[in-house]
This record gives structure tokens, sequence and C-alpha cells, in this order.
């Protein structure tokens, strides 16, 4: 066993290059360029939710109030005519700043997770690939996996998870091959 203090180095390492490298993938290289579609008229568009007054949040339309809305016979003819909406309001943009934050914590949680499971099933001195199968698992597990459920119920484009799950991918391959190489000796 090792302590996850002790692996606070990797964690740390890990993060920092994940950071660096997502910045690449979704800044740099054009991977990422069909993850959103223009709205035509989106003037018109903003316009319309700045009356409506929609404060930030998550918003569903048509929306049944409750499973007994559901069955209302009003609330069924609009979700058969559609279309069916799923929108996420944001305030006035205020900067990168808080998301990239939050964004780096995340790294840093993805770490001591795959710190904290690796270091309970092996001890000093275990082999690299050892390390980096378990801590790679571990790290895409908490970067990609749960992204699946976006596109099984909430239809987001199966295009988008697939090049998010990819990013996934890279960032745990480069999670396991830090603790691989920076794993205690025995």
């Amino acid at each position: 066993m090792v302590p996850i203090m002790s692996l606070w180095v990797p964690i740390l390492v890990s993060a920092v290059l994940v950071f660096i490298v997502s910045a690449i993938v979704h800044m740099v290289l054009p991977f990422h360029k069909k993850d959103w579609r223009k709205v035509e008229k989106e003037d018109e568009l903003l316009d319309a939710f700045r009356r409506i007054g929609l404060a930030p949040g998550d918003y569903m339309a048509p929306c049944a109030e409750g499973y007994q809305g559901m069955k209302d016979p009003a609330f069924q003819e609009k979700m058969k005519r559609g279309p069916i909406v799923l929108l996420t309001v944001m305030g006035p943009y205020a900067g990168m700043g808080k998301s990239l934050a939050q964004w780096f914590l995340y790294c840093v949680l993805v770490g001591v997770f795959a710190a904290y499971l690796t270091g309970r099933a092996f001890g000093p001195g275990t082999e690299y690939m050892t390390v980096f199968r378990f801590t790679g698992t571990t790290a895409f597990l908490g970067y990609s996996l749960a992204l699946i459920q976006t596109s099984i119920w909430y239809h987001r484009s199966w295009g988008n998870t697939i090049r998010h799950l990819i990013d996934g991918l890279i960032y745990a391959l480069l999670v396991g091959g830090v603790f691989g190489a920076m794993w205690p000796d025995a």
C-alpha cells in the first residue's frame, strides 16, 4: 500500500499536464471545431430569451410538472409535435477564469482518486505498466465514462460524446504515464 500523501507530486504533475494538453486539444487543434452548431437567426433567438427573462439554469420545453403531468394529453401532444428543447442558460460572459480554475481542481480530483485506488491496490516498487494500467483506467472513468449518459438521455450528439471520450482517453494515458514514471520504489 502507498499512502496518498506520498503521491501528491504525481497528482499535481498529472493535473498540470492534463490541463495543458486539454487547452491544446480544445484551442489549437481542429478536433472540437464541430462540437457546436450556429443558430441561423441567433440575434432573434437571443433577443427572445432576453424578453422572456430566463434566469441562468437548465430548462426543458415542453416540460411536465412531475409524473402526473407527463400523462396530460396536452403535454403528450407537445412532445409528439416537437421540437423538444434542452437548454442551459448562462449569465453574461465573465471570462474563463472560474471555469479554468474548476477544471484544474477537477483534474486534481481525478488524480486523487487514481492515486487513492492505485495506492490501496499496490505497494511501492510496483512495475510501471501495472501502475499505468490501474491509474489510467481510473482516470478514464473520471474523465469520460459518465459523458455517455448525456447522449443516451439528453440526445447530445454522439459525435461530441465520442470526441470527448477520446479526450478522456488522452488524459487517462497522460495520468497513467505520470503515475507509472513517478511511482515510489520499494
